[in-house]
C-alpha cells in the first residue's frame, strides 16, 4: 500500500508496520535469507536511498521493568532504506553487522507497503514470529526450572 502525501496512514496500518519492522529487526539473518529464498528467487528493482551501513544504538533498560530508565549499553545494528520502482519506500534495521539482511528487511517492508503484506506475512513474518515465540517459551521453561520458592515460618514467640 503506497501512501500519497495527502493520505495519512490509519492506526492499524501503523501498528502493522511497527510489528513487521520489529519482527524483521529481531530475526536471525540466515533464517530471514532462507524464508526470502522460498518467497522469491530475485530482488525487485529498487533504488537505494540509504546504503546499508553499520552503526550503534543506545539500549535503554528499566530497573525491575517499571523503574526509571537507564542507559544499559550500545548495540551494533545495520540499517538501510530503499525505494521500489512503484515509489514504495522501505526501511530495514537489524541487529548485528549484516548489511545484506538490512537490505532484505527494507525490501520486505517496501513490498508490504506496496500491497504484498498478506503474502509476505504468510511466507516470512508468521514463521519468524512462531520461531521467536517458541524460543521465548523454551527460555521461560529453563528459567522456571531454576525458580526457588522462599517462605517464612512463623515462630511461636509472638
Amino acid at each position: 500500500m503506497s501512501i500519497s502525501a495527502t493520505q495519512a496512514p490509519d492506526d492499524a496500518a501503523i501498528a502493522a508496520r511497527k510489528a513487521r519492522l520489529s519482527t524483521l529487526a529481531k530475526a536471525p539473518s540466515d533464517r530471514l535469507r532462507a524464508l526470502w529464498a522460498n518467497y522469491s528467487s530475485d530482488l525487485p528493482a529498487h533504488e537505494v536511498l540509504r546504503a546499508p551501513e553499520v552503526g550503534t544504538v543506545m539500549v535503554r533498560g528499566r530497573a525491575g521493568a517499571t523503574g526509571a530508565p537507564f542507559n544499559l549499553g550500545e548495540m551494533t545494528v545495520a540499517r538501510c532504506s530503499i525505494r521500489l520502482d512503484s515509489g514504495a519506500v522501505g526501511h530495514g534495521h537489524v541487529q548485528g553487522r549484516d548489511r545484506d539482511a538490512a537490505l532484505l528487511a527494507a525490501l520486505i517492508d517496501a513490498l508490504a507497503e506496496e500491497g504484498e503484506a498478506d503474502a509476505l506475512d504468510a511466507a516470512i513474518l508468521t514463521p519468524l514470529r512462531a520461531e521467536a515465540g517458541a524460543k521465548r517459551t523454551t527460555r521461560a521453561a529453563k528459567a522456571a526450572a531454576t525458580k526457588v520458592e522462599f517462605f517464612t515460618m512463623v515462630r511461636g514467640e509472638d
